[in-house]
C-alpha cells in the first residue's frame, strides 16, 4: 500500500482486496466492528469511515438481525477516488485547526464581533435546516474572520465546504443531519463565552469539546446496526398506521 494512501483507504482496500478474493463471498457476515478495528489497529472513526466507503461502493450492507454482510458485487468495484475526504477526517482536521484560530481570537475579538457571534448562535435555531446550518458555518467562519488572518480564514472555509465535495463526508453527515441539535447550540454557546472572556485556554477547549460531541455523535449516527434498527422500526410503524388507517376506513 502507499504510504501517502489515506488511513481510512487503507482499510477498505484491504476488506475489498479479501472481498474480491474470495475469501469474504457474498452473504458471508464481516467480523463486528470492533474486531475489525482490532485486527487493523486503528479507531472507531477510521473503521466506521471505511465500512461506509464500502457501502458507497456497493460491497457491503447492514441486514437487520445478522450484521455488516458482503452483498453480490456486479463487476469490479471502482476504486475510491484519492480526492475523497471522509467526514470523520473533517471533523479531526477542524478540531486541531480550529481550536488554535478560537484560542488566537479570544485576544483579539471585540464586543461588536461577540454581539455577531449572538445573533449567529440565535439563527442556528432557526426551524429551517438550511438557514440554521448557513449560520453554523458564518459563527466558525466569523472567529477566524476575528484572527485578522486570510490563510486561516480560507482554512476554515475550505474544510467546511468539503462536506459539500466529497460524497463520502456527505453520505455521513447526512445521516446525522437531524440529531444533536440542542448539543449544538449549548456548545457554540459555549464558545462564544470563551471568547467574550477573552481566554484563549477556555476557547481552545470549548472549540475541542464541540468536536468531540460532534465525532461521538456521527460515530452514533453512523452506527450501522442502529441505522438498519431504525430504518426497521420505522417500516414497522409505517406498517402499523397502514392497518389502521385501512380499520378506520372500512369501518366508515
Amino acid at each position: 500500500m502507499s504510504e501517502t494512501k489515506k488511513l481510512y483507504r487503507q482499510i477498505a482496500d484491504s476488506i475489498a482486496a479479501e472481498i474480491e478474493s474470495g475469501r469474504y463471498k457474498p452473504g458471508d457476515r464481516l467480523p463486528t466492528e470492533r474486531d475489525l478495528a482490532v485486527q487493523f489497529g486503528v479507531s472507531r472513526p477510521t473503521l466506521r469511515e471505511a465500512l461506509i466507503a464500502l457501502e458507497i461502493l456497493g460491497m457491503i450492507e447492514a441486514k437487520h438481525g445478522h450484521g455488516i454482510l458482503v452483498v453480490e458485487n456486479k463487476g469490479k468495484a471502482a476504486p475510491i477516488s484519492d480526492s475523497e475526504i471522509g467526514a470523520f477526517e473533517l471533523i479531526e482536521a477542524r478540531r486541531l485547526f480550529e481550536g488554535e484560530v478560537a484560542a488566537m481570537a479570544a485576544s483579539l475579538v471585540h464586543d461588536d464581533q461577540i454581539e455577531e457571534l449572538e445573533k449567529l448562535v440565535r439563527s442556528m435555531d432557526d426551524p429551517d435546516p438550511a438557514k440554521a446550518e448557513a449560520a453554523d458555518r458564518e459563527f466558525h467562519i466569523s472567529i477566524a474572520n476575528i484572527t485578522g488572518n486570510g490563510a486561516m480564514v480560507a482554512c476554515v472555509e475550505n474544510l467546511w465546504d468539503w462536506r459539500y465535495r466529497s460524497p463520502l463526508a456527505k453520505t455521513i453527515l447526512a445521516r446525522a443531519a437531524d440529531l444533536g441539535m440542542k448539543q449544538r447550540i449549548d456548545e457554540h454557546t459555549g464558545i462564544m463565552n470563551a471568547l467574550k472572556a477573552r481566554s484563549a485556554v477556555q476557547a481552545r477547549q470549548a472549540m475541542h469539546d464541540h468536536m468531540d460531541r460532534v465525532i461521538e455523535h456521527l460515530l452514533n449516527a453512523t452506527e450501522v446496526l442502529a441505522v438498519e434498527n431504525a430504518k426497521q422500526a420505522s417500516h414497522e410503524r409505517r406498517k402499523v398506521m397502514s392497518h389502521r388507517f385501512r380499520a378506520l376506513s372500512s369501518g366508515g
